[in-house]
């Protein structure tokens, strides 16, 4: 087995021509990548590195010196997070790659969840150290959902406590997934200064001490200590190969010699069907091992053409449809992003098929609207590139789509789709604001409108009762840069109040109930009434509408707004305003009336049969739970864990990673508001922590009367 690999790398020259890039033309030349990670894996390092060494900056920005390209906003570099997702184009040996650098903290999954929507391929970002962290599980569940093939990079290979092993076999555990290890690290921790290359046996060695990073990179052939490693990692490769590839493993055993092409060929084939996920690692900060994931990028990951066709749904007939990657067909986008600005709102568009000009008329098919292109970009962060037209493959900003937001699709009305749109969380967490001053209050609703138009997990509403202006979103952080925003880039003045818990709640029990809505009030009357069966249903998130009606007790024209009057009246959330979720609403019977019936009345048949439901079945009050992972010096582990126990966290895991524990579990939000601070006190400012939404679970009994006693004394007091 090993002498069929040593075949390819005994022969210097035909491996030299092999593994160089085929010159590429089209959309096999494109490549659309996601940098996904955890929050401080170091994505936007990895991000800035690539832009460097692809020519496309001459300086290397620093996150931690608030002069990255990527991260171009105020809040981003004054943070030292990623806020947006940026795009940019740079190009590396015949390829162009169009990156998007993503968030890795939870409050701004939203944007992970379109980028990632619209991307070929990612490149998965762990930290040497830490590993598989809380939000590497959630972006790769996200990469997964949309069937997006990955590369990894360990990053960070020089830090104390770094074990490239231990990371690959976290990611196999954690992320089910199945790594394929492209390198060998030459040293561990401080004393990394390089890779081998497991394909060619050549060795990636760094100079630190030559200031130049594309200078300090020499490649010769791997120290004869390494043999025994380099043989052991071909021989697993090419097994693990294998088991996706009929070539090699008829060359096994056959005994037939590969060539670096076969081999290469077996790699992308199964990074692109998601069946392996290449390995590769280094130190972004020390510019190690960028160039090899870069070659990694155009050799494994897929080009536009690779993929299976865009599929969608014609959007008046509902059949199936799909669009290839092909430049001559008909017209097919994506609305990913849409960006408020002053000079006209940016909208990101994927293109899937077709071309696209300036000055153009496309149809809106979800919204059955035609808009007018007006001018095109290709962003490179904060900068715009003007185009004059776009084709398959690429992705471009516009000018002039007043009605188009994130998941419509951009296409004609000749040949129309409709492409699936995005999922995006609920929102978990909620405050109150309201304006400093009268001209404040004017520019208020236009602003927060655009905000919204902007950013699908934000949402407003007015309370009906209190006038207040109610703003929710993923998290303390999100809210708090919302606000910020509000005030630095919209010049509003705006007032807060301490954030909220977004809780929920449903039905406690099955009931039966009848809604009447009979009033004579002279001429036409109105006329409604709806037998209803209402239940429990954890298995759906939502409300759930079923109609059970026989022998035309309630004309079909009427049912839609019984269903309508049900749902407004869930949304509302009855007297304690928590949306209700989980429960089944079944038309059982009803009656009508010739003349007197109407829309409206069985509307508000429906609202007094869900407001009777309230009342007879009792409601359980749901709370937001989060998934918790916090990291901390042993020292510190009694006083962190204590703390948590009184939180009410459900502690399911303690780990080591490193020098440092990690504790992981389960914990509602209502108990983590200004958890940071506590946690920084505890640990004398080492320990860090991340949540994701996990799920909505019971308040405890006697919680759930606290919070309604509160919220009772609150409106008397109003």
């Amino acid at each position: 087995m090993s002498a069929t690999f040593a075949t390819v790398a005994s022969a210097p020259s035909e491996r030299r021509a092999s593994a160089e890039t085929p010159r590429r033309s089209g959309l096999s030349r494109i490549r659309n990548i996601g940098i996904i990670a955890h929050i401080d894996a170091g994505k936007t390092t990895v991000s800035e590195r690539i832009l460097f060494f692809t020519g496309k900056i001459y300086k290397q920005g620093e996150v931690h010196d608030g002069n990255t390209t990527m991260d171009f906003l105020e809040e981003e570099r004054a943070r030292g997070i990623t806020i947006k997702s940026a795009a940019i184009s740079c190009e590396w040996k015949e390829c162009r790659l169009n990156l998007i650098d993503t968030p890795g903290h939870v409050d701004f999954t939203a944007e992970v969840e379109r980028s990632l929507r619209v991307l070929d391929g990612a490149v998965g970002v762990f930290c040497g150290v830490a590993g598989v962290e809380a939000q590497s599980e959630t972006v790769w569940r996200q990469a997964s959902r949309y069937n997006v093939p990955r590369l990894a990079f360990v990053n960070k290979l020089d830090r104390v406590g770094a074990d490239f092993d231990a990371v690959v076999k976290q990611i196999r555990e954690k992320l089910g997934a199945e790594p394929l290890p492209l390198i060998l690290p030459i040293g561990k921790e401080k004393e990394f200064r390089g890779m081998i290359d497991i394909l060619t046996g050549q060795a990636y060695l760094y100079d630190d001490s030559i200031e130049d990073p594309r200078a300090a990179l020499r490649i010769e052939p791997a120290p004869e200590e390494f043999a025994t490693a380099i043989a052991r990692a071909q021989e697993h490769t090419l097994e693990s190969l294998s088991r996706y590839s009929d070539p090699i493993l008829h060359s096994l055993i056959e005994g037939t010699p590969l060539t670096m092409g076969d081999i290469k060929a077996a790699i992308r084939l199964a990074t692109i069907r998601n069946e392996v996920v290449p390995i590769f690692g280094g130190s972004a900060l020390k510019n190690k091992g960028v160039q090899l994931l870069l070659d990694a990028v155009n050799d494994y990951l897929p080009a536009p053409d690779d993929l299976p066709p865009a599929r969608g749904v014609h959007p008046d007939t509902g059949a199936d449809e799909v669009r290839p990657a092909d430049v001559g067909g008909p017209l097919a986008g994506l609305v990913f992003k849409t960006v408020t600005d002053r000079n006209g709102d940016l909208t990101y568009i994927r293109l899937y098929s077709g071309r696209l000009e300036s000055g153009q008329y496309i149809f809106n098919s979800g919204k059955r609207r035609e808009e007018r292109i007006g001018r095109m970009f290709l962003m490179h962060a904060d900068e715009r590139e003007q185009i004059e037209s776009a084709q398959a493959g690429d992705i471009v900003a516009a000018i002039g789509l007043r009605e188009t937001i994130t998941g419509d699709t951009v296409t004609t009305r000749e040949q129309p789709i409709l492409l699936g749109a995005m999922n995006f969380p609920e929102p978990v967490i909620a405050m109150a604001i309201s304006p400093s001053t009268k001209s404040d209050k004017d520019k208020l609703g236009e602003s927060l409108g655009r905000l919204a138009k902007e950013d699908p997990t934000f949402t407003c509403r007015t309370d009906e009762q209190t006038g207040e202006v109610i703003i929710s979103g993923m998290g303390e952080l999100h809210l708090e840069i919302l606000v910020n925003r509000l005030r630095r880039e919209f010049k509003v003045g705006v007032d807060v109040g301490a954030p909220k818990v977004a809780y929920k709640q449903t039905l406690e029990r099955p009931v039966d109930v009848t809604g009447r809505h009979v009033k004579q009030t002279g001429g036409h009357g109105q006329y409604g009434v709806v037998k209803m069966r209402f239940e429990p249903n954890p298995e759906e998130a939502e409300i759930v509408f079923e109609s059970e009606v026989v022998g035309g007790r309630v004309p079909r024209e009427y049912i839609p707004s019984v269903e309508k009057g049900i749902r407004d009246s869930a949304a509302l959330g009855g007297r304690l305003k928590f949306p209700f979720v989980n429960v089944k609403a079944i038309l059982v019977d009803g009656s009508y009336h010739e003349v007197d019936s109407s829309d409206l009345a069985f509307h508000t048949a429906a609202t007094l049969a869900f407001r009777e439901a309230v009342d007879q079945a009792g409601v359980v009050i749901l709370e937001p739970i989060m998934k918790l992972e916090v990291q901390v010096p042993d020292e510190y582990m009694g006083d962190v864990i204590g703390d948590l126990s009184s939180r009410r966290a459900e502690i399911q895991e303690v780990a080591t990673a490193g020098h440092l524990k990690l504790v992981r579990g389960r914990v509602p939000i209502a108990e983590m508001f200004n958890y940071a601070t506590v946690l920084r006190s505890q640990s004398q400012g080492r320990g860090t922590y991340s949540m994701e939404p996990s799920c909505y679970a019971p308040v405890p009994k006697q919680l759930a009367v606290e919070l309604i006693e509160a919220i009772t004394k609150a409106k008397a007091g109003k």
